[in-house]
């Protein structure tokens, strides 16, 4: 079995793993109150989840209370990254939202049906996971549109080249909306 076979077996059996756990899609949408005790449950066990797992890539993390669809608070549904080493490694806001923020968005929506928001803050680089509430457009507009940081290391090559590559090939992980 060659590297990419074995990561692809990994990477779907987590994922199925992953969504039979935790997806919100498990409950019928006809039972309300279940369902709404669900979504909360699924935040939270997303967020301990995240914070579990993804310790070792993203470093030291806080479970926390944020702000979710309907402008409501929700309690222990999000996740602060106190100091992102992905980030801070990088050094780079463009791989930082197109190999990071976004494509882990997605994942969440699509595969899992769970909202979650990631919002970056370059000068600290803290990230603060809320799940439970949509992206929006201007979110995820706001991040792309980041200036590079004064340390990044391509000098605003890999923002020329993420931005290349969304025209020609985007990445499947990615959300395409100019392609209907």
């Amino acid at each position: 079995m060659d590297a990419t076979t074995v990561q692809d077996f990994i990477l779907k059996t987590f994922s199925s793993s992953m969504y039979h756990a935790f997806s919100i899609q498990v409950v019928t949408r006809s039972d309300c109150l279940s369902h709404l005790f669900f979504i909360q449950f699924s935040c939270r066990m997303n967020a301990w989840a995240t914070s579990i797992v993804g310790t070792w890539l993203m470093g030291e993390t806080e479970i926390n209370d944020v702000e979710i669809d309907g402008g409501k608070i929700g309690r222990n549904q999000g996740l602060l990254v106190k100091r992102c080493r992905f980030l801070q490694e990088s050094n780079c806001a463009s791989v930082c939202v197109n190999s990071c923020k976004i494509p882990t968005q997605n994942f969440f929506q699509q595969d899992m049906g769970l909202p979650l928001t990631m919002t970056p803050d370059y000068e600290t680089f803290e990230c603060q996971f809320s799940f439970g509430l949509t992206p929006t457009d201007a979110n995820d507009l706001d991040a792309k549109n980041t200036p590079c940081l004064s340390k990044c290391p391509s000098s605003g090559g890999m923002r020329q080249w993420h931005d290349a590559s969304m025209e020609t090939s985007q990445c499947s992980l990615m959300d395409n909306d100019n392609s209907s």
